[in-house]
């Protein structure tokens, strides 16, 4: 949530007040002290370290609440995977089919990754995929689910990913918005984070 962000502190206070379940992913349990910033590549690493210089004692207070796995309303909630919440990225045939066998929920969520995708199992078989923007699926089955990343897609669409579960109506809606990306490079290159981490939003990579 926080590991690249340029505004650390409103984010925090963002998604407390407006989220019902936030999950800890690998960089807010690296800002925290829960992880050795010796897990994590050079240019994660500096904007993990320059996270922790400029966190607030109250986003620092909600970060220390938040942990990788979670689940509501029927749904499994994994930063990473189910047998890995924080490192894991499902992202082949085999890690999908694990968290699907283990969560004790149908639907599956879970993030890390940055790539919005589908994986069910249909006829005994795994099927599913990257999605696009609108694309609906329905919630039935053993279904897993990645919304993708509001700040840092990595499937060649710079555009912000989420998606929207209405369980009422058993579907899953992909959905992708436009966002300040200039302004948000203009507040990274201010904090003088890494270049490589600001030049990538554009691409979406």
């Amino acid at each position: 949530m926080v590991g690249y962000g340029p505004r650390p502190n409103e984010c925090c206070a963002l998604v407390g007040a407006r989220a019902g379940i936030c999950l800890g992913g690998n960089h807010d349990l690296a800002v925290r002290g829960t992880i050795d910033l010796d897990e994590f590549s050079g240019d994660a690493a500096v904007a993990a370290r320059w996270t922790r210089t400029v966190l607030t004692d109250e986003s620092r207070r909600f970060l220390d609440t938040l942990e990788p796995a979670g689940e509501r309303e029927d749904v499994s909630l994994y930063h990473g995977s189910a047998r890995d919440p924080v490192w894991e990225y499902v992202l082949s045939d085999e890690a999908a089919a694990a968290t699907l066998a283990i969560a004790p929920h149908p639907v599956v969520l879970v993030g890390h990754s940055h790539v919005a995708l589908e994986v069910r199992w249909l006829d005994d078989t795994l099927a599913g995929g990257l999605l696009p923007a609108g694309a609906e699926v329905p919630l039935t089955g053993r279904v897993l689910l990645n919304p993708g990343s509001v700040g840092q897609p990595r499937d060649g669409d710079p555009r912000a990913s989420w998606l929207l579960l209405d369980i009422g109506a058993g579907t899953a809606t992909f959905r992708r918005v436009e966002y300040e990306v200039g302004r948000t490079q203009q507040q990274m290159r201010e904090a003088d984070l890494p270049e490589a981490l600001a030049a990538r939003l554009t691409l979406g990579e």
